[in-house]
C-alpha cells in the first residue's frame, strides 16, 4: 500500500509504500508519556520504503527501558511525531505514527504490545458518551 502524510504545521511531509497489516498499538510507559496519550499507533515499514518529500526532522535519542537507543523524529516547528527508529542500524524498520498518515481510517491494528502497562479504561470504550464532529 502507498501512504502519504506529514506534520499538523505542513512542514514535513513523506510517502511510503507499506505492509498495511504492520498496524501495532503500544502500551508501553514511554509511547504513553512521548505521545501524551494512554498508547501509540504504529506502522513499521522499512527505511528503504520511507520518502521524506520536504522539511528537515529533529531527533530525539531515547534511552528505553530495555536500554536499547530509539531515535525519535518529529517536526521542529509543530512537534508532531513522525517516526522512530533504532540508532545506527543499516536496514532500520520506521514507526510511522499512524495519526501523521492521511490514509489512517485504512490502517487497523492488528497487535498491541506492552499491554502490562496499559491504561485499564483503555479496553472498551464503547459505552462512552459520543459527541458528533470536531
Amino acid at each position: 500500500m502507498h501512504i502519504n502524510g506529514g506534520c499538523h504545521c505542513g512542514n514535513i511531509s513523506y510517502q511510503a509504500d507499506v505492509d498495511s497489516n504492520n498496524v501495532v498499538i503500544c502500551h508501553c510507559t514511554d509511547c504513553q508519556i512521548i505521545s501524551g496519550a494512554p498508547y501509540r499507533t504504529t506502522l513499521y515499514t522499512s527505511e528503504n520504503d520511507f520518502t521524506l518529500n520536504s522539511g528537515t526532522l529533529k531527533t530525539y535519542i531515547k534511552t528505553a527501558e530495555s536500554g536499547n537507543l530509539r531515535e525519535q523524529n518529529f517536526c521542529p516547528e509543530c512537534g508532531s511525531q513522525i517516526y522512530a527508529t533504532s540508532v545506527g542500524d543499516t536496514n532500520r524498520s520506521f514507526g510511522i505514527r499512524v495519526g501523521t498518515i492521511n490514509q489512517r481510517d485504512q490502517l487497523i491494528p492488528k497487535t498491541q504490545y506492552f499491554c502490562d502497562s496499559a491504561q485499564s479504561w483503555v479496553q472498551d470504550l464503547s459505552s462512552m458518551k459520543k459527541i458528533g464532529k470536531e
